[in-house]
């Protein structure tokens, strides 16, 4: 009975299903009972998680932009969800770069046409807005940010996941603060890894697209450290918070961080390395000197918050992690024909872990 029985014969609104965190929420929903909805855009590619995994024929799949506030909100009416989960995103540092613009009209207006949408609909009991770790303004020390660390953000990217907490903080204030008839609350997030991404500049899919091609990859943030997580990791977090949302209320309202302990915070260099060691038919080359756009060199996250309070923690080790994430890849390079399967498969395999650490959600 895991995560209390909540989502079971409940709807579930999901923005950005077609996505690489929303895909994997919407077939962890629908493995635990619950009816799924998701409002995004199209997949970007046939190798996309939501493409290889035919989630179109699984779930209640239905095409918008969330830009577009009263197409969502027309949606919203419709389906009538009890849970609300909002991914919907422009997600790359690179991309934002390029264009600024649609990173911030999306991030933002967004975020705005998610809340109206969940203002306007009373059947939501739970709304949840998913941002990123790189929300906070990230001075680069070694301590991990809290909760209550200012939002801030150097690239447009960055700068957008800011403002998106800033934007539920003021729903929360305004609208949500004494109604108990919806309860509010955003997940921060670290790296998020695992089978089914293969968006362009991200390491993993980088790396395993080298693979594919029988090339070397160009390591272009080496000694960077990130806190790498297994997609399943805060798919969890997200998934425990709307269950005490519901049963337990108000006192967990607000910001939420999710990612590894602390010792799961290596280089990119250290993470290719691990991989290498697993599945050793890739390869990289380390550019004596590259010019590049700003990203963060050092970034952690301080999850004592989900883990004292939530009794939420991370179930994988470094070693785990990327034994989880190299295996769902091979399953996306060699076993094509069953990817939805071998997905439900990581996640009883990670819930059964769970259990053996007798982690309160899976219990």
């Amino acid at each position: 009975m895991n995560f209390c029985n909540c989502y079971k014969g409940k709807k579930v609104l999901i923005t950005g299903h077609t996505g690489f965190k929303g895909s994997w929420l919407a077939i962890w929903l629908k493995y635990l009972g619950a009816d799924v909805y998701g409002y995004a855009l199209p997949p970007n590619s046939e190798q996309d998680n939501f493409v290889s995994c035919n989630l179109k024929d699984e779930i209640n799949h239905f095409e918008g932009d969330v830009r577009d506030g009263e197409k969502l909100k027309e949606y919203f009416k419709q389906i009538q969800p009890e849970f609300a989960f909002h991914l919907a995103a422009q997600p790359l540092v690179l991309y934002s770069y390029q264009n600024p613009v649609s990173t911030f009209e999306t991030n933002l207006m967004g975020t705005v046409n998610f809340f109206e949408a969940v203002r306007q609909t009373s059947s939501v009991k739970v709304a949840i807005n998913v941002t990123s770790d790189k929300c906070y303004d990230n001075k680069e020390w070694v301590w991990g940010y809290r909760e209550n660390d200012p939002m801030g953000g150097k690239d447009p990217y960055s700068a957008s996941k800011g403002c998106s907490e800033l934007i539920t903080a003021s729903y929360i204030n305004s609208f949500f603060k004494n109604d108990d008839s919806c309860l509010v609350a955003s997940a921060r997030a670290g790296n998020v890894i695992g089978g089914g991404d293969w968006a362009m500049d991200r390491i993993l899919p980088d790396y395993f697209r080298s693979v594919k091609d029988n090339k070397k990859l160009l390591l272009r943030n080496p000694y960077s450290t990130r806190p790498w997580q297994h997609v399943l990791e805060p798919l969890s977090g997200y998934l425990h918070l709307g269950s005490t949302l519901l049963l337990k209320g108000r006192s967990f309202i607000g910001g939420w961080n999710f990612g590894p302990i602390d010792t799961n915070n290596y280089s990119v260099k250290d993470l290719i390395d691990k991989i290498l060691l697993k599945d050793n038919k890739g390869g990289y080359i380390i550019p004596d000197q590259i010019e590049k756009l700003h990203e963060a060199v050092l970034l952690k996250l301080d999850v004592s918050k989900a883990v004292n309070l939530l009794n939420w923690e991370p179930v994988l080790n470094f070693d785990e992690t990327v034994s989880f994430t190299v295996s769902g890849y091979q399953d996306d390079l060699y076993h094509t024909d069953n990817i939805l399967d071998q997905r439900i498969k990581q996640i009883k395999l990670y819930t059964f872990k769970a259990k053996e650490k007798s982690i309160i959600w899976a219990t």
